[in-house]
């Protein structure tokens, strides 16, 4: 029987997460693991029928005691001799066998979602299900609606069916589509009839007698953390655990049975202060006490646009405030921005997850589904959520800015009281939009994500200070946020401050075109066309079309000089090269350079392009698939200036990209003037929180 196992982290103190029913497996931890590795040494392992681990084909395999061995022989191959319980569900059965027959290997348990059936009312089930008697009726019931599904019939036979039923039951708060997809992902790893087995095999005595003797055999501290909605494990049965071993309760408030994925923050802080409560809290140093003013700046790493407005605003705020102090917690490729503009980094933004590698690995053939793949990001925005909590929590700031830091300001919505400074927020799109072809599944969810973000704001206006569109009304799609939900313009224009565009730099600054070009060694001779695709890995093919086109271009445009921008994360020698063709990495203030070209072929993305717009240079963009706000609200933005001239890359051959060149090199655009105040503007309305 091989039993799979991970271990994380190197602190001395070890947490070990006990798996539940093998309806999941070990990925059940996702939003606790990376939190907790940085501070302490982390053990997980795949229960018995489900993940990497073995399924025996007998019911016997699956007793608790099986379950409890499989602990210690993890608790072994892992050289752990003592160790904190964390556990979910049906695994507080085993973790108290454990902590009863081996108080030795224990040194407190946290139950989340505990089942203990020793409420007078709320183990009933569980208790009849347990029955020798009753179980002929129960493995075979009349009716199959509701729990009668919980049933051996129906588990083995319609897998499927149960695990929709028994997942969606798991997570009763609204806007949890993506827990759900993620527990019936987990649950379709097993099959029916190894549920089965386990659903069975793993029922201990239910009998109140036999829970409540079986809980004053536990001697170490506890934590029972229970959400208050939890329809399978009832929160009566939490209230009576822990009143049988006594421990502390906490309840998470509108949550359900799987609060440590639906409420990751919460149950986080939980956890970690009951494992400081028994080692001592961590000697942290005091808190730098200064007289100046100091900001935490979090700038989204999607992408380099975000960190030019950035720095523009933070440039704005030094003169408004003049001895403020700027702390940044960004990644690469936001980091390489900031190092050549001198800003302050601060160190811990080596433990952030990285969001550019994600979107990466989420991307295709110059195709990004920008929406999913933010989904699919949960586990990442809450890892960096709780690194900002540290940082936050050991350092006083007067000031936190987040830029598109959808981690900050979704769990501070889901966390308000963990709201300790002035908080403003800065967007350049408001809402998510489906794209044509996800059927009638994508526009619910996209709608379902705008109602959570609605009732965020409504809930807990407090949170956000300040909220700052980047950008003007007119901007905005006429779009709505879904059915029955407001008009994205309207609600955005009751919500937010609008700063008009926000550059990183003031085209007049930029001085005289030519001298610009001289400056940067371009000759009067020649048409310049840079291409450039963002600080992302994304557009790696839509570089190697352009390279492609470049030697039919050069053929009808004999001065033309192609230069082709890499970036931070794309490697120049991994491109094709062709003679004459200039291949080069990240170039610090590409703006400049955009500024001198006769014409740049880019992505979609709204900075670039908008850099372009503001300098009045022509410009080819290519949307990616799938990428809705590129594909709607960059492109609507872009119309309303008149500026640029969309391609579409699936008809965009090498020949047609040549002509595309040809014809446009060297045109002089009348697109409409874009503000140059815009940073000024959002500082000012930022200060004022200082």
């Amino acid at each position: 029987m091989r039993v799979f196992w991970e271990r994380y982290g190197d602190g001395e103190r070890t947490l070990l997460f006990v798996p539940p029913w093998s309806i999941v497996h070990s990925r059940i931890w996702k939003a606790q693991i990376p939190y907790f590795a940085r501070h302490f040494r982390v053990v997980v392992f795949d229960p018995r029928g489900n993940g990497k681990s073995d399924r025996p084909t007998t019911i016997e395999a699956y007793a608790e005691q099986e379950f409890v061995r499989d602990t210690l022989d993890v608790m072994d191959a892992t050289n752990t001799p003592r160790c904190i319980i964390v556990t979910l569900s049906r695994g507080a059965q085993r973790s108290m066998l454990l902590a009863a027959n081996h108080p030795e290997r224990v040194d407190g348990i946290v139950f989340v979602a505990p089942m203990f059936p020793a409420s007078p009312l709320g183990g009933l089930r569980w208790r009849v299900m347990a029955s020798p008697r009753l179980r002929p009726l129960i493995d075979k019931p009349f009716v199959n609606r509701s729990w009668g599904k919980f049933n051996g019939h129906h588990i083995r036979t319609q897998h499927r069916d149960f695990v929709d039923w028994f997942v969606t039951k798991m997570f009763p708060e609204p806007h949890s589509t993506k827990q759900i997809e993620d527990g019936i992902a987990w649950a379709l790893d097993s099959d029916g009839p190894t549920l089965q087995r386990t659903a069975v095999g793993a029922m201990p005595p239910f009998t109140l007698r036999a829970q409540r003797a079986l809980a004053r055999r536990v001697h170490c501290p506890v934590l029972v953390v229970h959400g208050d909605w939890d329809t399978i494990t009832r929160p009566a049965d939490g209230r009576a655990l822990a009143r049988a071993t006594k421990g502390r309760l906490v309840t998470v408030e509108r949550s359900g049975h799987c609060p440590q994925a639906r409420k990751p923050v919460e149950v986080n802080l939980a956890i970690r202060e009951f494992v400081e409560s028994i080692d001592g809290p961590v000697v942290r140093p005091k808190p730098r006490v200064s007289r100046r003013k100091r900001a935490l700046f979090i700038s989204s790493p999607i992408g380099l646009g975000h960190a030019q407005r950035d720095v523009a605003i933070a440039r704005e705020l030094r003169r408004l405030v003049p001895d403020l102090e700027i702390d940044w917690l960004a990644q690469d490729p936001v980091t390489r921005v900031l190092a050549g503009e001198r800003e302050r980094i601060h160190p811990a933004s080596a433990h952030l997850a990285s969001e550019s590698r994600h979107i990466e690995t989420e991307s295709g053939e110059h195709d990004l589904h920008c929406f999913q793949a933010w989904r699919r990001m949960d586990e990442i925005l809450v890892a960096n959520f709780m690194v900002f909590h540290d940082v936050v929590r050991e350092s006083h700031y007067d000031l936190w800015i987040g830029d598109e830091a959808w981690d900050i300001d979704y769990y501070l919505h889901e966390n308000p009281r963990e709201k300790r400074a002035a908080y403003a927020w800065l967007t350049d799109f408001v809402g998510w939009l489906p794209m044509p072809d996800g059927g009638a599944r994508e526009p619910f969810l996209t709608a379902d994500y705008n109602a959570e973000m609605v009732n965020h704001i409504a809930r807990h206006p407090e949170v956000r200070d300040r909220a700052i569109f980047v950008g003007n009304p007119d901007d905005i799609v006429p779009d709505r946020l879904g059915p029955q939900l407001p008009l994205i313009r309207d609600w955005t224009e009751r919500h937010f401050d609008f700063a008009g565009y926000i550059s990183g730099f003031d085209p007049r600054e930029l001085g005289d075109r030519e001298a610009l070009r001289h400056e940067l060694h371009y000759r009067p001779d020649e048409q310049v066309c840079v291409v450039t695709v963002g600080g992302s890995g994304v557009g790696e093919h839509l570089l190697r079309r352009v390279i492609a086109a470049y030697p039919e271009a050069k053929r009808r445009v004999p001065a033309l000089r192609m230069i082709v921008v890499a970036g931070p994360r794309i490697a120049p020698a991994s491109l094709p090269a062709a003679p004459g063709l200039e291949i080069v990495a990240y170039v610090h203030n590409l703006y400049r350079h955009l500024a001198a070209c006769d014409l740049a072929i880019v992505q979609g993305g709204l900075t670039t392009s908008m850099e372009l717009t503001a300098n009045k240079r022509p410009f080819l963009y290519f949307p990616l698939r799938h990428h809705f706000e590129q594909s709607f609200h960059v492109r609507h933005r872009l119309a309303r200036y008149g500026a640029g001239r969309c391609m579409d890359y699936d008809t965009a051959t090498p020949e047609v990209i040549a002509q595309a060149i040809v014809e446009e090199i060297g045109r002089t655009p009348t697109y409409r003037d874009v503000e140059t105040d815009g940073a000024r503007r959002a500082a000012a309305r930022i200060a004022e929180l200082l």
